[in-house]
This record gives C-alpha cells, structure tokens and sequence, in this order.
C-alpha cells in the first residue's frame, strides 16, 4: 500500500494573512482562516489537502516564509 504524501504545513504565527499563496494556487487548497493569530492577522489554512498536487507555488509566492511542504513519510 503506498504511503499518502503529507499535505503543506502553515506556520500561523508567521502568516500575516496576505493572501497571496490563495491566489497563486491553481487548485484552489488554500483559504484564510475565521481566527486571527497571536498578531491579529487572520491566517491562510488548508482548506483542500485532497486536491494538493503540492506544486510548491505556495512556497514560493509565501514573503513571510510561512510555507512549508515536508517529504513523503
């Protein structure tokens, strides 16, 4: 049985919420949170995991480095 790839993780003490990573993913798996975090910034979640194809789009638009996309387990 193959291993399911992990989803992207968010650091959301260190998003500021400004979206860009939402409007970049051409799969539509990222959305901003209801909650605000520590800063008062409401935060970018995955929304999707299941439609991830993990393109690293997110990554790379991310200014605050906020992205991270682990490797298979």
């Amino acid at each position: 049985m193959a291993k399911k790839k992990n989803t992207i993780k968010i650091d959301k003490e260190r998003c500021k919420g400004c979206s860009l990573c939402i409007g970049i993913c051409p799969q539509g798996v990222l959305g901003l949170s209801d909650e605000v975090n520590k800063k008062g910034h409401r935060y970018v979640v995955v929304k999707h995991p299941e439609k991830c194809t993990r393109c690293g789009l997110c990554f790379i638009m991310c200014p605050d480095c906020s992205i991270e996309i682990p490797g298979e387990e």
